[in-house]
Protein backbone atom coordinates (compact mmCIF):
# COMPACT_ATOMS: atom_id res chain seq x y z
CA UNK A 1 0.00 0.00 0.00
CA UNK A 2 1.50 3.10 -1.37
CA UNK A 3 -0.55 6.05 0.08
CA UNK A 4 1.47 9.59 -0.12
CA UNK A 5 0.09 11.51 3.13
CA UNK A 6 1.37 14.49 1.85
CA UNK A 7 -1.51 15.02 -0.12
CA UNK A 8 -4.36 15.21 2.28
CA UNK A 9 -2.21 16.77 5.13
CA UNK A 10 -1.43 19.78 2.10
CA UNK A 11 -4.83 20.42 1.42
CA UNK A 12 -5.49 20.10 5.39
CA UNK A 13 -3.19 22.98 5.97
CA UNK A 14 -4.42 25.04 2.94
CA UNK A 15 -7.80 24.97 3.94
CA UNK A 16 -7.29 26.23 7.93
CA UNK A 17 -4.55 28.57 6.58
CA UNK A 18 -7.28 30.17 4.57
CA UNK A 19 -9.23 30.47 6.61
CA UNK A 20 -7.31 31.65 9.14
CA UNK A 21 -5.95 34.27 7.29
CA UNK A 22 -9.17 35.35 5.98
CA UNK A 23 -10.01 35.93 9.58
CA UNK A 24 -6.86 37.99 10.27
CA UNK A 25 -7.17 40.15 7.42
CA UNK A 26 -11.01 40.91 8.62
CA UNK A 27 -11.11 41.45 12.23
CA UNK A 28 -10.53 44.38 14.04
CA UNK A 29 -7.41 45.73 15.05
CA UNK A 30 -8.48 46.16 18.49
CA UNK A 31 -8.52 42.16 18.70
CA UNK A 32 -4.93 41.84 18.85
CA UNK A 33 -4.24 44.44 21.90
CA UNK A 34 -2.91 41.66 23.93
CA UNK A 35 -0.28 40.23 21.33
CA UNK A 36 0.85 44.32 20.99
CA UNK A 37 -0.82 44.72 17.89
CA UNK A 38 0.74 41.37 15.55
CA UNK A 39 -2.34 39.99 13.62
CA UNK A 40 -1.16 36.52 14.81
CA UNK A 41 -3.95 35.03 13.11
CA UNK A 42 -2.36 36.37 9.67
CA UNK A 43 0.87 35.13 10.39
CA UNK A 44 0.38 31.92 11.22
CA UNK A 45 -2.13 31.46 8.76
CA UNK A 46 -0.06 32.50 5.88
CA UNK A 47 2.36 30.26 7.52
CA UNK A 48 0.24 27.19 6.88
CA UNK A 49 -0.67 27.81 3.45
CA UNK A 50 3.12 28.20 2.87
CA UNK A 51 3.39 24.67 4.86
CA UNK A 52 0.32 23.35 2.86
CA UNK A 53 1.23 24.90 -0.28
CA UNK A 54 4.89 23.09 -0.16
CA UNK A 55 3.25 19.39 0.79
CA UNK A 56 1.00 19.34 -1.47
CA UNK A 57 3.57 20.33 -4.42
CA UNK A 58 5.98 17.91 -3.36
CA UNK A 59 3.28 15.06 -3.53
CA UNK A 60 2.26 16.28 -6.63
CA UNK A 61 5.67 16.74 -7.95
CA UNK A 62 6.41 12.89 -6.65
CA UNK A 63 3.29 11.48 -9.05
CA UNK A 64 4.50 13.05 -11.99
CA UNK A 65 8.06 11.80 -11.72
CA UNK A 66 6.57 8.07 -11.28
CA UNK A 67 4.43 8.83 -14.56
CA UNK A 68 7.32 10.01 -16.45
Amino acid sequence: MNIDLRFPLGLLFIVFGSLLTLFGLFTDQATYERSLFINVNLWWGLVMLLFGGLMFFFAWKKVQSKKG
